[in-house]
């Protein structure tokens, strides 16, 4: 496991993880085992993402998952990334910004960044096709 990774997470056990939880009735709610995007890497695992948007505005991002800490560290990343941002600036997000938040391009954090983008693209696309 990349060390900055080891250090991040780390970092989460004693600060705690600030997006994690749940939301009711959020606008989008995605979850890896049914979206199939295999992102915990373990069988059994799953991550629900919950995210509320408000006039185009992500206005709150919570998550549930029982994953690897890779997968602790890159959806904290993304929440980070997302929070108070419009569903079109989210769509600027590249695994670039993971990497710097990060700061190390991990191969471990590249293919949960892309997972986890290709995850929130899909929620995006359902809630332009079906807004609230």
């Amino acid at each position: 496991m990349d060390q900055a990774v080891i250090q991040y997470y780390r970092r989460l056990l004693k600060t705690g993880f600030n997006y994690a939880g749940s939301l009711e009735n959020p606008s989008i709610f995605l979850d890896t085992v049914s979206e199939n995007i295999p992102i915990c890497g373990n069988i059994g695992d799953y991550l629900h993402l919950y995210i509320n948007v408000h006039n185009g505005k992500i206005d709150d991002v919570k998550y549930l998952c029982t994953c690897d800490p890779t997968t602790n560290v890159a959806v904290e990343i993304l929440c980070v990334l997302i929070q108070g941002k419009t569903t079109e600036e989210i769509k600027t997000i590249t695994e670039d910004l993971f990497f710097k938040v990060l700061e190390s391009r991990s191969e471990e954090i590249s293919k949960k960044a892309k997972g986890l983008m290709d995850l929130l693209s899909r929620g995006l696309d359902r809630l332009r096709k079906n807004p609230a």
